[in-house]
């Protein structure tokens, strides 16, 4: 999934990728909403109540939320700089970094907010900021990865595109409507799995917590190892059998 280039992605491969890191985004939207009460993978909301704070001079809510706009931004502005340092050397490389920096953040949250979170104002805006970080990471990646077909935390967006495609597939003028088809497999699957992850996100809390946050990296874990796991697999039977 990370070490295909934009442009050279099959179907299956976005597909994959979109299905992955839109439960990943779907499952810290739930699960954030319900421990820290704040999306913590999109800032259109966020965009709506700066607006409002700012109508009623609420500065200390205006500073918070220009904050978290920022981290995440900041998180697609270093995801975005990473890939583009590094994807010359090894494209793998250059997109799973902003991956692992992500697995680490939400397990840092996870061990946080299960150890230390005790429900304080500060430390809700704090950790916030730092999983919308973790998101602009996400999909910062996932957007320069597939060429900007893929953005798993913008569903304003994707519900856009979806109408648009599906006009297009069924007007009688169009005539080539594969790449119309795709785009709509992956939009819906996009929405699928967030519904999906958010679901799945909101039952685990319910059983153990903030605890979800250790779940969440496992998933992004194995996006790391779909790649590698054929070299490695490889690499032991050579050992084995030379």
């Amino acid at each position: 999934m990370l070490r295909d280039v934009p442009g050279q992605r099959s179907l299956q491969k976005n597909l994959m990728l979109a299905s992955s890191t839109a439960s990943v985004a779907g499952m810290t939207n739930v699960v954030g909403v319900i421990a820290f009460l704040s999306f913590v993978s999109n800032v259109t909301g966020h965009v709506a109540t700066l607006a409002g704070n700012i109508s009623d001079r609420n500065i200390r809510e205006v500073y918070i939320v220009i904050y978290w706009l920022f981290m995440f931004f900041l998180g697609a502005f270093i995801s975005n700089f990473i890939v583009r340092s590094l994807e010359n050397k090894s494209t793998y490389r250059a997109n799973a970094t902003p991956i692992l920096m992500e697995i680490i953040i939400l397990t840092g949250v996870a061990i946080y907010g299960n150890d230390v979170y005790n429900g304080s104002e500060m430390q809700r805006e704090a950790i916030t900021g730092a999983v919308l970080f973790s998101m602009g990471l996400q999909n910062g990646l996932v957007s320069r990865a597939s060429g900007g077909l893929i953005k798993t935390t913008h569903l304003t967006g994707l519900i856009t595109d979806l109408g648009v495609e599906l006009a297009e597939l069924l007007h009688p003028n169009v005539e080539n409507t594969r790449t119309l088809r795709e785009k709509i497999y992956i939009r819906l699957t996009i929405l699928a799995f967030f519904i999906f992850g958010g679901v799945l996100g909101g039952y685990l809390f319910n059983i153990i917590g903030i605890a979800t946050f250790f779940v969440i990296p496992c998933i992004l874990l194995t996006i790391l190892l779909y790649d590698i796991y054929p070299v490695l697999l490889h690499r032991l039977k050579k050992r084995l059998f030379s």
